[in-house]
């Protein structure tokens, strides 16, 4: 594994930040919506894995090889972007402003939503056989996790929207760990080992993922889980995106940008 040093690989996150602002709207729809796809079909994957085996563990462990697909293949997901693109405005780069950096994270945001209903609508069909079968045990399983994540943090109301915020926080953190474990090697097994880690966590701690949820609740909806539209906007969505966001901001990208881009100046020892 060839191992960057911290201070060229968050220069390189910075470039990164940089280059998705300057990306076309069509290239951005696009690279987003098949990572929206291919992060709903990884969670298919492990949720399917995790109901035949009876061990959400293994689940967890194989379900990272979807993020790595979608970064190996340079897609974007919303909350990388979070992360990368503020290190770049505050480094000042050359046309990356406020209203294109927002402008970038809404067409991000639009095209992994459109991957992951893609996805939600294959997934029904299959769970389902086309309509005319009885919901299966994936998809029963998928129904019962959006349940629980609406209904559940309703309930506790207040605690349960900061709850919400805080778990959306601390995927973000893992999250965007993996998004900079794809710029600490060089090599592609490198790559992908400094990628599995943090996946791993976020998943099996059930942290909430904004864009994972814009593939889960939905799905489930389309089964007929015991939850509204409503309900999943207000008592997940919302909050995971904004948790999301600090997350990736101030956990990771503020963070490795203060300490090795602008650094204090070195102590001077007597």
């Amino acid at each position: 594994m060839s191992y960057l040093m911290p201070s060229e690989f968050v220069t390189k996150l910075v470039d990164q930040g940089e280059s998705k602002v300057y990306m076309g709207t069509r290239d951005t729809l696009i690279r987003a919506f098949m990572a929206g796809a291919t992060l709903a079909l990884a969670v298919i994957f492990a949720i399917t894995i995790a109901t035949q085996t009876g061990h959400f563990l293994i689940g967890a462990l194989l379900f990272p090889v979807g993020f790595v697909m979608l970064y190996l293949m340079g897609y974007d997901l919303l909350t990388g972007v979070f992360m990368l693109v503020p290190i770049a405005w505050l480094d000042k780069r050359p046309g990356v402003t406020l209203p294109r950096m927002l402008k970038c994270w809404a067409l991000v945001g639009l095209g992994n939503l459109g991957g992951a209903l893609f996805i939600a609508t294959f997934g029904y069909l299959n769970f389902s056989m086309g309509g005319t079968e009885e919901i299966n045990a994936v998809g029963q399983t998928m129904m019962a996790v959006g349940e629980s994540r609406t209904v559940g943090y309703q309930e506790a109301g207040l605690a349960g929207w900061i709850v919400l915020f805080l778990r959306g926080m601390f995927c973000n953190w893992m999250v965007s760990m993996g998004v900079v474990g794809a710029a600490i090697s060089t090599t592609v097994s490198g790559k992908i080992m400094a990628m599995w880690m943090p996946i791993i966590v976020f998943f099996y701690l059930g942290f909430e993922h904004s864009v994972v949820n814009m593939f889960l609740f939905p799905i489930g909806l389309m089964m007929g889980a015991d939850f509204t539209l409503y309900q999943y906007i207000m008592w997940n969505e919302i909050p995971t995106v904004l948790g999301n966001l600090v997350g990736g901001l101030t956990l990771v990208g503020l963070v490795l940008y203060t300490t090795h881009v602008r650094t204090q100046p070195k102590k001077v020892l007597s």
